[in-house]
């Protein structure tokens, strides 16, 4: 395994997670300002900020078990239960911000929030069954182990 493609990646999330911790509290600021030069900012300001922190906090959430898997594939035991059950939440939150997305059509009907929409649909589809596919390898790697 190329240690020092895992570590740049492994780096590259800590900053990912940094910068959105930043963004995700700065959206009220950021979208009263939008708010002078798009009328949807302005009339629906309350919902829109609620419906993007949420989803900003669940794209940190999502991060935050990346940042854990990485830690065991540093360590060079990638195959735990701890990644399945990280792969299994990655899923959850991906759907949900599927879902918050499509709360948001109604006050911004634009390409991007269905584009949005669709990627984490399929990506909570590809965790679920990534993780399915972790579950087996662990349990194929608990009986290897007992095997002498």
């Amino acid at each position: 395994m190329n240690q020092r493609l895992v570590l740049f990646t492994k780096h590259l999330l800590d900053g990912m997670f940094g910068l959105g911790v930043l963004l995700t509290a700065s959206i009220p600021i950021f979208f009263s300002w939008v708010g002078k030069y798009f009328i949807n900012f302005r009339i629906y300001y309350i919902p829109l900020t609620i419906l993007y922190v949420l989803s900003g906090i669940l794209c940190l959430m999502i991060l935050w078990q990346l940042r854990h898997m990485f830690d065991t594939v540093l360590a060079d035991d990638a195959f735990v239960d701890a990644n399945t059950i990280s792969l299994q939440k990655m899923a959850r939150y991906s759907l949900f911000i599927s879902l918050l997305s499509a709360l948001r059509l109604p006050f911004s009907p634009t390409p991007a929030t269905v584009f949005i929409m669709i990627v984490f649909f399929i990506a909570a589809l590809f965790s679920m069954v990534l993780s399915q596919v972790f579950a087996k390898a662990v349990q194929y790697k608990k009986e290897n182990d007992l095997t002498i």
